[in-house]
């Protein structure tokens, strides 16, 4: 798997449809708006470097008006400070209602 940091600098008029179309990118998981020399920045998760390909020199150059620039910057490791299987396991989503729940029954 390949994971991709990929800062983007748009167009300000359009930020929030380009926002809607890079979520559409199968591969991006998440957008950020940021502060700083870009205006967003997206989290790709992909198979391999032909699809992380794909969505930047295919879909975010030519595909989606108003992205002036990209930056990729491509992760070598990552480290949490959280367990990240439990944080994204669908029973760790609904303990956290569950125990809310019994604690005002209380």
């Amino acid at each position: 798997m390949v994971t991709a940091i990929i800062l983007i600098s748009v167009e300000r008029d359009l930020i929030l449809d380009v926002i809607d179309e890079i979520l559409k990118v199968d591969g991006i998981m998440e957008v950020h708006s940021v502060a700083g020399e870009y205006d967003l920045a997206a989290i790709a998760r992909v198979e391999d470097n032909q699809q992380l390909s794909m969505i930047l020199a295919d879909k975010m150059c030519h595909q989606i008006k108003g992205i002036n620039l990209t930056k990729t910057l491509i992760s070598l490791g990552s480290y949490y400070n959280y367990d990240t299987k439990a944080a994204f396991s669908k029973k760790a989503k609904a303990a956290p209602a569950k125990k809310a729940a019994k604690a005002k029954k209380k």
